[in-house]
């Protein structure tokens, strides 16, 4: 039987493994806070590989596994206790804080969303989707941070859609090799871009697409930081790392010439550990965070 240790560590390991910007961030969270924050992102995790990563399965057999996946958590959660190597400590987590179990209701109805919905008509659309994919995961992850307000609600959506977002301008390519296209049919009408996903490549329409799409995304990051400043500085140091380094990837799609057909920008690993360091230095703990 796994142990809760266990479980944490195992949630951990996913962490490090698929989401090292999150994981090496996580590391300014006191350690009281951050196997928590290791469950959140073990959960997601373990939802997106079954969208995506069940090798040959068909869409029907994926759509049966989520749908497991789902009713498993929600009797576990019932039961205040759960034998999964994932769900054990998830459960730990959402009964620790009384996280809200229809936000999780809300992120798996997105996933169920990719193995039908393959492209979205417009910003508003895609924001629909982004609400269970993305923003509910900033609302999850507050009371774990321990805002000083209330208002910290919405730049903590703002945040989770602007990370969200900058995923999918950085994997364009491997979302289209799947099927799937997430930047707006409309602004890709409007740019004349179309083209760019039919040959895969670069086009002076997918640029000039590109610049407003991130364009787009850097407001939701500036929104975001009203948020980071209500957070206490020990959390703030981890979401603010987070930020910087996420946001850093829209920097090096520029740095590319916007070609993200033919490569996959990356935050290099000793960058993420120097603005980690850099932040950790900056603000002390008990000191109000402004960024």
């Amino acid at each position: 039987m796994t142990t809760l240790e266990e479980s944490y560590r195992h949630c951990r390991d996913l962490n490090r493994r698929y989401g090292t910007t999150y994981y090496w961030s996580t590391w300014l969270l006191p350690a009281v806070k951050r196997h928590h924050v290791h469950a959140l992102y073990g959960f997601c995790r373990y939802a997106d590989d079954i969208v995506d990563d069940l090798g040959p399965a068909s869409p029907a057999e994926r759509e049966d596994a989520l749908h497991s996946f789902g009713e498993r958590f929600f009797a576990d959660l019932a039961a205040g206790a759960s034998d999964d190597p994932v769900l054990k400590a998830v459960v730990h987590t959402v009964r620790a804080f009384g996280l809200d179990p229809e936000g999780f209701r809300r992120f798996l109805h997105s996933m169920a969303m990719d193995l039908s919905v393959t492209e979205y008509h417009s910003y508003d659309d895609l924001l629909g989707y982004m609400d269970g994919s993305a923003a509910v995961i900033g609302e999850l992850m507050l009371p774990i941070l321990e805002p000083a307000s209330p208002a910290a609600i919405e730049p903590a959506r703002d945040l989770g859609n602007a990370f969200q977002l900058t995923n999918f301008l950085r994997d364009i390519a491997e979302d289209h090799q799947r099927g799937r296209i997430y930047v707006p049919q409309e602004d890709i009408a409007k740019f004349g871009a179309a083209p760019a996903w039919t040959g895969q490549r670069l086009t002076p329409e997918f640029v000039d697409l590109m610049r407003f799409e991130l364009d787009r995304t850097r407001r939701l990051y500036r929104s975001a930081d009203e948020g980071i400043s209500l957070l206490p500085a020990s959390s703030a140091r981890c979401i603010g790392a987070a930020r910087t380094l996420y946001s850093g990837i829209l920097d090096r799609i520029e740095g590319a010439g916007y070609d993200v057909w033919s490569q996959r920008v990356r935050v290099p690993t000793w960058r993420k550990l120097a603005v980690a360091a850099r932040i950790g230095k900056s603000i002390p703990y008990g000191a109000p965070a402004r960024w």
